[in-house]
């Protein structure tokens, strides 16, 4: 702690404290989580130094920076980039009722979908996206936070059981108490996308019974008509209520009305690491030509050669 000067505490939670702090090293603003584990049983310890692997293996333009971490007495200490600008919630809260207009809601969406990509790719869950743990930086762009209840998977197929988020995103399977893997990401991803359009959780209730009522039958109060048919499609697949048939981050990726926007955030050389790899793992299927690309393999053209699109 000794290369940092504290700041002002900026908030609490279940796993420890946030504290901004200002680097004597380079001036700049960092947060550093701390995490007590004085009280933690090894299983519990286990689970914070996996915050830090996880945090560790994420760079990403839309994913908040981990930069180091340390123990200081008790306490487990994580550093982080600092986001200057404010979170989704506030920024939401901020409108007043004045709605976002659909390419700035676009815009963000596809930013957090970069972030979720990114994450499922590497095999993790986030297990708590809502727009408190999406953040805007001074120039708007979304960065994805919050790894405090991430956890990785040992196979992509995994499903995690333990029932864990906030109340207003958690998805049907975890309401019955069912195991769950990444489709309940993409549920919370649907509440997001449903907030920014709305100004409203899509899903609210007075106690908790009757909100995990709504949310297990999927019912939720219609989307303005301003909005696309596209848009109000996509958030009806985010939010069906069998896991199955919810698509995965890189198919809604795969949306032309999305892909056309990816080059506006990431640069080619990103763009080839994060769908590139795709490539990697296609094989020729039986009755198709060698050399012929197929549905799949055009969808990744398309996206790696956004510039084209015009928005």
């Amino acid at each position: 702690m000794d290369k940092y000067e504290k700041v002002r505490k900026i908030g609490k939670g279940g796993f420890g404290k946030a504290i901004l702090v200002k680097s004597k090293e380079d001036g700049h603003q960092y947060v550093i989580k701390e995490i007590d584990i004085s009280g933690m049983s090894p299983e519990e310890r286990q689970r914070a130094q996996k915050e830090v692997e996880v945090l560790a293996k994420m760079s990403h333009p839309n994913i908040v920076q981990y930069k180091e971490s340390f123990e200081v007495k008790d306490c487990l200490c994580i550093v982080m980039d600092y986001c200057e600008g404010r979170d989704l919630l506030e920024k939401i809260k901020s409108q007043k009722g004045e709605l976002f207009s659909e390419d700035q809601i676009l815009d963000w969406f596809v930013q957090i979908c970069l972030a979720l990509k990114h994450i499922h790719d590497r095999k993790t869950l986030h297990r708590d996206i809502k727009p408190q743990n999406i953040f805007l930086t001074k120039d708007e762009t979304v960065q994805l936070g919050d790894f405090g209840v991430s956890r990785v998977l040992n196979s992509t197929l995994e499903l995690a059981s333990i029932r864990i988020g906030t109340p207003l995103y958690l998805s049907p399977e975890i309401c019955k108490k069912k195991p769950y893997n990444n489709k309940s990401d993409i549920w919370a991803l649907g509440c997001v996308l449903y907030e920014m359009c709305t100004l409203k959780p899509a899903f609210n209730a007075d106690n908790s019974m009757d909100l995990e009522v709504k949310i297990v039958r999927g019912l939720y109060p219609p989307v303005s008509g301003c909005y696309s048919q596209e848009l109000r499609s996509l958030m009806a697949q985010l939010l069906k209520p069998n896991s199955t048939e919810r698509p995965s981050v890189s198919s809604i990726l795969e949306e032309s009305f999305l892909s056309c926007r990816i080059q506006k955030f990431l640069t080619p050389q990103i763009i080839a690491q994060e769908f590139g790899h795709a490539f990697l793992h296609k094989q020729p299927k039986e009755g198709v030509v060698k050399g012929s690309p197929g549905k799949q393999t055009l969808n990744l053209y398309k996206q790696i050669s956004a510039y084209e699109c015009r928005i």
